[in-house]
C-alpha cells in the first residue's frame, strides 16, 4: 500500500509542477506567435492564434532588426557578457581562495561584506552608483564590465569559497613542495578543481549581465551604445506609439542565445551549487 501511495503522490506532484511549468512558458509562447501578427491584431487579440489576416510571416523581424540595428546592439550585448563573466570569473575564484586559505581578521570581514552586498537592494545605490561612474568615465562597454565585477563579486565570491574549502589542502601543499609559486598553484591546481562552480557563476552571472537592462541604461551613453534591452525599448515612437511586432519579435531574438546556453550548460549549475555545498 505505501508503494502505490507513494506512486500516487509522485503522479500527484508530477501534474502540479507540469502545470506550474505550463503557466510560467506560456507567456514566452504568446509572445512568439504574436512575433508573427500585424501590430493591431496583437492589440485587439493578443492570444488568439495568427491567422489569414494577422498573419504577416518574418516581417516583424526584418523591421525590428532594422529599426534597432540587432547586430551593433547584439555586438555590444555579447562583449559586455562575455567580458563581464570573464573578469567575475577570474577576480573572485581568486579573491574566494586568498579568503578560504588566509584566516584572519581581514579575511573574514571581506567575506562578510561579499555576503552583506548580495542582500543590498539596487536601488540603495542606484544613483551614487550613475554618478560615480559618470566621473570616472565608465559610460562605455569596457567601463561597464568594473562596475558588473562588483554587483557580481557578492554570489560568485560565496559559490567559489564554499568550494574552495572542500579542495584538500594537501594538494596545494604538494604543488608547493614542487616549487609552485601562488600563482602557478591557483592556475594549474585550484582552477581546474573549480571547474563545476565557474561554470555554474557563469551560468548564472550571463544571464542576468545579458538581460539586464536598467544598469547598462544608468551607466552606458545610450547614445552611443545600446545592448539589446535599450535597443528595443527604442521601438517605441512619437507620442507612446509602440510597434508592438517588431518588439515581439525582437524579444524572441533576444531570449535565443541565453536561452541555447542555458540548456547546453543547465547541469552543470546542479552539480556547482553541490560541489560547492560540501562543507560549510
Amino acid at each position: 500500500m505505501s508503494e502505490v501511495r507513494k506512486a500516487k503522490h509522485g503522479g500527484l506532484l508530477t501534474a502540479i509542477f507540469s502545470m506550474i511549468s505550463v503557466i510560467y512558458v506560456m507567456p514566452i509562447i504568446i509572445v512568439f506567435y504574436n512575433s508573427f501578427k500585424k501590430k493591431i491584431f496583437i492589440s485587439k487579440r493578443p492570444f488568439a492564434l495568427p491567422d489569414g489576416k494577422s498573419f504577416v510571416g518574418m516581417e516583424n523581424y526584418v523591421s525590428g532588426i532594422e529599426k534597432i540595428e540587432l547586430p551593433k546592439a547584439f555586438g555590444y550585448s555579447l562583449f559586455i557578457t562575455v567580458a563581464s563573466v570573464f573578469v567575475i570569473i577570474l577576480c573572485t575564484s581568486m579573491c574566494a581562495w586568498y579568503i578560504t586559505r588566509v584566516k584572519n581578521k581581514v579575511t573574514s570581514a571581506m567575506y562578510m561584506l561579499f555576503a552583506f552586498s548580495m542582500i543590498i537592494p539596487f536601488q540603495m545605490v542606484m544613483f551614487t552608483l550613475s554618478k560615480i561612474a559618470d566621473i570616472l568615465h565608465l559610460g562605455n562597454p569596457v567601463g561597464i564590465v568594473i562596475v558588473y565585477l562588483g554587483f557580481g563579486a557578492g554570489l560568485a565570491v560565496f559559490m567559489f569559497c564554499g568550494f574552495v574549502k572542500s579542495i584538500p589542502l594537501e594538494i596545494e601543499e604538494a604543488a608547493m613542495i614542487d616549487g609552485c609559486t601562488p600563482i602557478q598553484t591557483y592556475f594549474k591546481i585550484v582552477f581546474p578543481v573549480m571547474k563545476p562552480t565557474a561554470i555554474s557563476v557563469a551560468i548564472l552571472e550571463a544571464m542576468w549581465v545579458w538581460n539586464d537592462y536598467l544598469l547598462p541604461y544608468l551607466v552606458l551613453d545610450i547614445k552611443k551604445y545600446k545592448t539589446i534591452p535599450i535597443a528595443i525599448q527604442y521601438l517605441k515612437g512619437g507620442y507612446g506609439a509602440i510597434d508592438m511586432g517588431a518588439m515581439m519579435a525582437m524579444i524572441i531574438l533576444a531570449i535565443i542565445p541565453i536561452i541555447v546556453f542555458y540548456i547546453a550548460c543547465q547541469k552543470y549549475i546542479i552539480e556547482g551549487v553541490v560541489a560547492g555545498a560540501v562543507k560549510g
